[in-house]
């Protein structure tokens, strides 16, 4: 069998730019992990997607050793570089803070595929379209 899994920690870092300080160091300290390897080996991989938030889920075994998995970048991250917006609105549905294209929202679910539960590139879109409504995006084209 494989090794046992003593804990499984999801943390948000940007891409290339983890460090050994919170949120880090303090999620995985406790396990006693070796951090400075974790971000090695996260930057290592991330480097191509510097800056940008990189969900990640951390399997932390019994001796102390870990394995990651990372995901793609939250939807809503993606819309706001995709609508050259800062953030999203506070007011949902009735305040416009910016919009995003039909093309965009093809890209974002492209990029989103696995880790969206549809089955198909257009319901892929429509969760997306939903995400971005709801931060005050409007879809244009």
């Amino acid at each position: 069998m494989g090794k046992e899994v003593k804990a499984k920690i999801k943390l948000q870092v940007p891409g290339g730019q983890a460090t050994p300080a919170p949120p880090v160091g303090s999620a995985l300290g406790p396990h006693g992990v070796n951090i400075g390897d974790f971000v090695k080996r996260f930057n290592d991989l991330t480097r191509d997607r510097n800056g940008i938030v990189i969900p990640v889920v951390i399997s932390i075994y019994a001796d102390r050793s870990f394995d990651f998995i990372t995901k793609s970048p939250p939807a809503s991250i993606l819309l706001k570089k995709a609508a050259g917006i800062a953030k999203g609105t506070g007011i949902v549905g009735s305040e416009i803070v910016g919009s995003v294209t039909r093309k965009d929202l093809e890209e974002i679910a492209n990029a989103k595929m696995e880790d969206l539960n549809a089955s198909s590139l257009d319901s892929a879109c429509r969760i997306i379209e939903g995400t971005a409504r709801s931060m005050g995006l409007k879809v244009e084209g």
